[in-house]
């Protein structure tokens, strides 16, 4: 068992105000996997005020100087790779694959890329008697989720170090032995005092000081849009930069024309990867009324061919879920769909056969969903797939925008120049082509309720910007 009794604050493992710990639990076993530290706002105080002393010096470094921190993070995360694949699948339970593959690879991949954007601060724009340059935003608080906690983390602090920003980082509370591991990768990179704080808690004793101090200029979080609207107005009356990346209820628009053999099993993995927690999951699947049929049936026989099962078995799809709340919020989703009235075509509120132990949910599957249902509503953030019947593209287009969400979309035909054209009618921040794949260089944020302001790429470094015009 990990156990973290101390912050990382202004270079240095700190014991924190409070004698409080948390346990980290198992999802897979149940079993305590692990302790951490608790901060309160006390702590919060002494790492904003370490990152503020840290800013005037950061801000200034060079561009090869930012880069070079954060290409050797990048190594330094590398080398520590395989710990933390087991303990990002320990702490949430996701597969190993997947933990491997898309928990930590890939942020460390987008980590890497952000070593050539540092040179961004430095471009200028000359605009007739006027010089427009960038400056950083400032000292940044950082508020993660659990679901994907490495990538998210990675996703704020890597853009933060090449804009030249200072910052302060509070994981999920369900979710934090990563960050000790990622704080551990920093001091031994060398990175200087303050620039990087580590403060574990929970939201009213951290994330809400975090959100309201007067020193901090920046707010991003990642997580539900309720908690967002509550970290919008702890920081309102500073006036803070805030960015937020928040729910969805993803449309999977499939034309008349789709192959349905390679589109609805696509659309079940989306759904069910991660066990269905996944923001940008494609959790509503659009089909022709001709065809419909024929796609829900291709749903059943895939889902109930995914394994469920230990995260550490190799042929297991899914996982647990990362939570007994979170098991019990996905169940109630379930519940209220059999009472709407939608149709059960595989899965259900049954436990998995076999495991008697872990926050497992069946792989679920709703047709006959009306898009006015709550299932198609509101972010149920598990494995449960509503299907939703349309008669043309008109009325598809306007179930797809029905929603008070707009993170991601996707669209498949085989006129791929159709498809692009029915993807630029969704109002949403991404919108996969078919069997498009994730682009850690490509934008990533909201329309509506999924939050504003974006992540990743040169899009991403920008929101770490403040700009000044230099007029003569």
């Amino acid at each position: 068992m990990k156990i973290y009794d101390k912050l990382y604050i202004d270079g240095q493992w700190v014991t924190p105000n409070s004698a409080a710990m948390i346990d980290v639990i198992n999802p897979a076993t149940e079993e305590i996997a692990g302790r951490t530290a608790l901060a309160d706002a006390t702590d919060v105080d002494m790492a904003v005020l370490a990152a503020r002393r840290a800013f005037d010096s950061w801000s200034r470094t060079s561009a090869t100087e930012r880069a070079g921190y954060i290409s050797r993070l990048a190594e330094a995360l590398s080398q520590r790779a395989d710990e933390m694949v087991d303990t990002i699948t320990t702490e949430m339970g996701t597969t190993l694959a997947f933990s491997r593959e898309v928990q930590v690879e890939d942020p460390i991949d987008a980590l890497a890329k952000h070593a050539e954007r540092c040179a961004l601060l430095d471009e200028q724009i000359e605009i007739g008697n006027a010089t427009a340059i960038r400056e950083p935003v400032g000292v940044c608080a950082f508020i993660n989720p659990w679901n994907y906690p490495l990538h998210q983390m990675i996703g704020k602090v890597a853009p933060a170090l090449a804009a030249g920003c200072t910052m302060v980082v509070k994981p999920s509370e369900m979710t934090p032995l990563h960050a000790f591991l990622l704080a551990e990768a920093i001091d031994e990179i060398g990175l200087p005092a303050g620039v990087f704080n580590l403060v574990n808690g929970n939201g009213p004793e951290v994330g809400e000081p975090l959100c309201s101090h007067p020193q901090v200029d920046m707010v991003s979080f990642t997580g539900s849009t309720r908690a967002g609207v509550l970290i919008s107005q702890a920081a309102a009356p500073t006036i803070k930069r805030v960015c937020l990346e928040l729910g969805g209820k993803s449309p999977f628009l499939i034309c008349e024309d789709a192959d349905l053999s390679k589109a609805v099993p696509l659309g079940v993995d989306d759904v069910m990867l991660n066990s269905g927690q996944t923001c940008t999951a494609l959790t509503r699947m659009l089909v022709p009324a001709s065809r419909y049929e024929e796609a829900v049936e291709i749903a059943r026989e895939y889902t109930e061919s995914l394994k469920v099962g230990d995260p550490r078995d190799a042929d297991s799809f899914l996982g647990p879920l990362a939570s007994a709340v979170q098991l019990k919020n996905v169940q109630r989703y379930i519940g209220i769909g059999l009472k709407e009235g939608a149709r059960l075509v595989t899965g259900g509120l049954d436990r998995p056969e076999g495991l008697e132990k872990g926050y497992y949910q069946r792989p679920t599957i709703f047709a006959d969903v009306d898009n006015s249902m709550t299932i198609a509503r509101e972010e149920i953030f598990g494995p449960v797939l509503c299907i939703i019947p349309y008669q043309n593209e008109a009325e598809a287009l306007q179930i797809a925008n029905d929603t008070p969400y707009g993170l991601a979309a996707r669209v498949w035909s085989e006129d791929k120049t159709h498809a692009e054209n029915l993807a630029r009618q969704i109002r949403a921040g991404q919108v996969y082509i078919n069997d498009g794949f994730w682009n850690n260089e490509a934008p990533f944020g909201g329309y509506k309720q999924s939050g504003n302001g974006r992540e990743l790429g040169n899009f991403g470094v920008e929101e770490f910007f403040e700009t000044k015009a230099l007029i003569r």
